[in-house]
């Protein structure tokens, strides 16, 4: 039996000898990511700079309060050296549509870039939950901030003059409907390319001649999202074993810990001798409860949504990549469609001058021979128009195939560059993520120890007869 002033707790370590030095946290604004404007600094694809560009979305209020037509609006507000803005700090009120205007637009305007979600606008809990709550308004207000901040370290995305205006702006509606009727860029007319591509692409087409740096970027995406699943999935299931709400489930750790509290104090009012230091055991496991909820809803819950967040904005990267198959895949399609008429126009020129028949250019071209008799288009007259048809359409062809082989090209060196891009986005949120995740952890085993030190005096000053 150890005396009263012996500490039957000497022997634990509650400071680790090793235990790590952390930094200042990172202010969100930065994120820990450096917008460089020395055009000198890495190669050829990496993020070029003009300026740097901070955003914060906050305050969100209330309009319209009382009627149908009630909405949210948020302040959105950025400190800037970018020489296209007018101001370093410009604000402006915006509600939730004008982002999701702001969005859809940068899609159209930049389709080699990758533009960040926004968050879904019918999402379940929103739809069964008060849209107005303090809760839901802060948890759209933190989705929006990290939209914008992700538009910040976006090096094209930051200078886009839909952008500024979105900062800026005290006219919005006038600018969104000035931005319809006169999108940026030229504008496109229709040609051979849209009058075949649709005919020619579907959703099963495969890129004949895969470019082994996309293959290994797409590649590298897989597994990033499903590193990003499984991690999401395990953390879920921490989460419901910590707080799930539910404690019927049995795995409400949350709940156990009050359960337990309830369960000492009722051998408080048996053991009249210790009533006091159950109660205070009471009270400590009471605390501990509410500070796993608290670490919850602190930590775990935003570190879930991040991550979610993080994968809905690898999603858009994927679709990216996509794309620039696409564009690869309309100059193979185009090239073969080019080389099928040029055979048909070898094959009309063969027959006339009589150097072949139909016997030696195949099944198919006896087959549409014969066809062409039975219509009675079968004469050299109506071959040499059909030839001069087909000249016509082959030289829309080869401009069709020109265009569609440097489109590929620039949009595989955007892509290139885009990766880049969001290779340093992601390190950054990902610094930030698990920055935040490790602050709270360490957060809740200070307060846990706090917690327990205090009630180790109070035991032991239970006296026990030998």
């Amino acid at each position: 039996m150890l005396n009263d002033d012996e500490d039957v707790f000497d022997s634990v370590t509650w400071e680790s000898p090793t235990a790590p030095v952390y930094a200042d946290h990172i202010p969100p604004a930065s994120l820990g990511y450096r917008q460089s404007i020395d055009s000198n600094e890495g190669g050829p694809h990496d993020p070029k700079w003009e300026g740097h560009l901070i955003t914060a979305v906050t305050d969100p209020q209330k309009e319209l309060a009382e009627t149908k037509d009630a909405y949210v609006s948020y302040l959105v507000s950025a400190k800037t050296n970018l020489p296209m803005f007018s101001t370093p700090n410009p604000s402006a009120r915006r509600r939730f549509q004008d982002f999701v205007f702001l969005r859809e637009h940068l899609v159209k305007d930049f389709p080699a870039c990758v533009v960040p979600p926004l968050p879904g606008k019918h999402r379940l809990e929103y739809i069964t939950g008060d849209r107005f709550s303090p809760e839901f308004m802060e948890r759209r207000r933190l989705d929006l901030h990290r939209f914008l901040q992700r538009l910040a370290r976006h090096p094209t995305l930051q200078r886009a003059t839909l952008v500024r205006a979105f900062f800026e702006s005290s006219e919005w509606n006038v600018h969104m409907h000035q931005h319809l009727a006169h999108p940026p860029g030229p504008e496109p007319s229709p040609g051979i390319v849209d009058n075949i591509t649709d005919t020619l692409l579907n959703a099963f087409s495969r890129v004949r001649k895969p470019d082994e740096r996309f293959l290994d970027m797409r590649e590298s995406v897989d597994k990033f999202e499903d590193g990003l699943v499984l991690s999401e999935r395990l953390w879920t299931r921490v989460r419901n074993r910590t707080t799930d709400g539910n404690p019927e489930s049995g795995e409400d750790l949350t709940a156990d810990y009050h359960d337990l509290a309830v369960a000492v104090q009722g051998l408080g009012f048996l053991e009249s001798g210790i009533t006091d230091p159950l109660n205070h055991f009471s009270n400590t496991l009471l605390e501990f409860s509410a500070l796993f909820r608290h670490t919850t809803q602190t930590t775990t819950d935003p570190f879930l949504i991040q991550l979610h967040s993080l994968l809905t904005y690898s999603h858009a990267n994927r679709a990216v990549l996509k794309l620039r198959d696409q564009k690869q895949l309309d100059f193979e399609e185009l090239s073969d469609y080019l080389s099928g008429v040029s055979a048909e126009r070898d094959r009309l020129a063969a027959i006339i001058s009589g150097h072949a028949g139909s016997s030696g250019l195949g099944l198919g071209s006896y087959l549409k021979d014969r066809m062409d008799a039975i219509r009675g288009a079968d004469d050299d007259r109506s071959r040499v128009e059909k030839m001069k048809k087909l000249d016509v359409k082959i030289k829309e062809l080869q401009d069709a195939v020109t265009t569609a082989h440097e489109t590929s090209d620039a949009f595989s060196d955007e892509t290139l560059r885009e990766q880049h891009v969001f290779q340093h986005a992601k390190e950054a949120e990902m610094k930030e993520m698990l920055g935040n995740l490790a602050d709270g952890q360490i957060e809740f085993y200070k307060a846990a120890m706090e917690e327990w030190d205090r009630i180790i005096p109070v035991i032991q000053r239970i006296h026990v007869d030998v």
